[in-house]
């Protein structure tokens, strides 16, 4: 193991300073190449120059080889009958041009390895945010996901890539921070009627008078700590894959479905003294049919558990601006506009006396969230003054795919019996 990272940060390392190399070679190629493509064109326009100046000083002359006037040094004094030569005006061009490729050569090759230097500067410096970033990121675990990398620097890719990360490390901080929290909830949770059921057991066992009679009734007792159990368990296993998302999406009758719910509810209502309000319009909605089923009988539950005695539930479905819209709405106690949010928490209730007269377990909305975002939907919430809430979920439009409702729905997805328990009732659903 230890070689193999070793091997990879060896080649993670050797990776970057390959990139640098390649970085410093590239332009240092370039330049080469546009160098030696500016010298070429300079030693043409200088040769066509020479040969053009040279033809209109030597004339109509029929000796070649004089010498062009002002372009030699002017000959010697010699003495009489004595024959200097003097270079041909060939010779004199070929000499001017060898000097000059001479002399731009050697500039190109200076210039050449100060431009690879200043590569090799220029590319280090570019890559420095990537090696941060980098450094960061080998560094980084889930107990340090407070660091942020804060790269200064003017708005470019890099700066942009910098923050990009930044904003992924909020993200992940935030995520492992409710994981964090609901573990914690969960298990304590799921402690609470554990330690129940073994109080209960103990009691029956240590009482030496314990008749059947006793014994039965603790044993009902610890059956019905452990229905609460399986209920939170399943609540559990709802929520988790509501949130791994939906891969198949089939068009449902979010309107008829809304009417079962309300009239598999209709006893508990009576029972609780609350009145239902339905306004079912026809509204049509894509995705998972008993996930769905399972969002609406929370919110429905959840309107009659925190509602007052002969309060109201407000139900209505419809479509608004092509998107298929449910909205809840119940009386009951005032809720505070900024505990909203702490609602849809996992195991979070608004205060101790809301908890004992209840008999949620504390995952009903947050169910709902999990549910609405595998959908790509929204949930809207607003308290009411007078006391209740009002919760809107939009579901995305479905364009014009056909509905198709099944009397007896298939349970697709590897969620079966998901409709089955409701994450804040113990009651079956149709």
């Amino acid at each position: 193991m230890t070689d193999r990272l070793s091997g990879r940060a060896f080649r993670s390392g050797g990776s970057r300073r390959s990139v640098r190399l390649r970085l410093t070679l590239l332009y240092g190629g370039l330049f080469l190449v546009s160098g030696a493509a500016l010298l070429a064109i300079m030693l043409i326009l200088v040769n066509n120059s020479v040969k053009d100046s040279w033809r209109d000083k030597l004339g109509p002359s029929d000796d070649p080889l004089q010498p062009l006037p002002g372009l030699t040094e002017p000959a010697p004094t010699r003495q009489p009958g004595q024959v200097t030569p003097q270079p041909s005006p060939v010779d004199s061009k070929d000499n001017l041009m060898n000097e000059l490729l001479t002399q731009s050569g050697i500039a190109l090759a200076i210039m050449l390895v100060v431009s690879i230097a200043l590569g090799w500067i220029v590319a280090g410096r570019i890559l420095r945010p990537l090696r941060t970033i980098t450094a960061a990121a080998q560094a980084i675990s889930a107990t340090s996901l407070h660091q942020r990398l804060a790269l200064d620097g003017p708005g470019d890719e890099l700066k942009e890539l910098g923050d990009t990360f930044d904003s992924l490390l909020s993200r992940l901080e935030t995520s492992f921070e409710a994981q964090r929290r609901f573990v914690a909830n969960a298990s304590h949770e799921l402690r609470t009627p554990l330690a129940r059921q073994r109080a209960l057991g103990q009691v029956a066992l240590a009482d030496p008078d314990a008749t059947v009679e006793s014994l039965r009734a603790a044993h009902e007792r610890i059956l019905v700590t452990g229905t609460q159990q399986e209920r939170l368990i399943e609540a559990l296993l709802t929520l988790a894959r509501s949130q791994g998302g939906i891969d198949v999406r089939e068009p449902f009758d979010l309107a008829r479905l809304t009417r079962e719910v309300i009239d598999s509810r209709e006893a508990d209502a009576l029972h609780r003294t609350v009145v239902f309000l339905p306004s079912i319009a026809p509204a049509v909605a894509a995705g998972h049919r008993n996930l769905a089923e399972r969002l609406v009988t929370n919110l429905v539950d959840n309107a009659l558990r925190h509602n007052t005695r002969g309060g109201r539930v407000d139900v209505t479905t419809g479509t608004v601006g092509g998107r298929a819209t449910l909205t809840v709405t119940n009386t009951g106690p005032v809720v505070p506009s900024d505990e909203i949010g702490r609602l849809f928490q996992p195991f979070q209730r608004l205060d101790a006396t809301r908890v004992a007269r209840t008999e949620g377990l504390g995952l009903g909305l947050s169910i709902v969230q999990a549910i609405a975002q595998a959908h790509d939907a929204t949930v809207t919430t607003r308290a009411r003054p007078e006391g209740g809430l009002t919760i809107v979920v939009s579901f995305p439009a479905t364009g014009d795919r056909p509905v198709v409702v099944r009397s007896d729905p298939e349970r697709v997805g590897g969620v079966s019996g998901v409709s089955g328990v409701s994450g804040v009732s113990g009651r079956r659903s149709r």
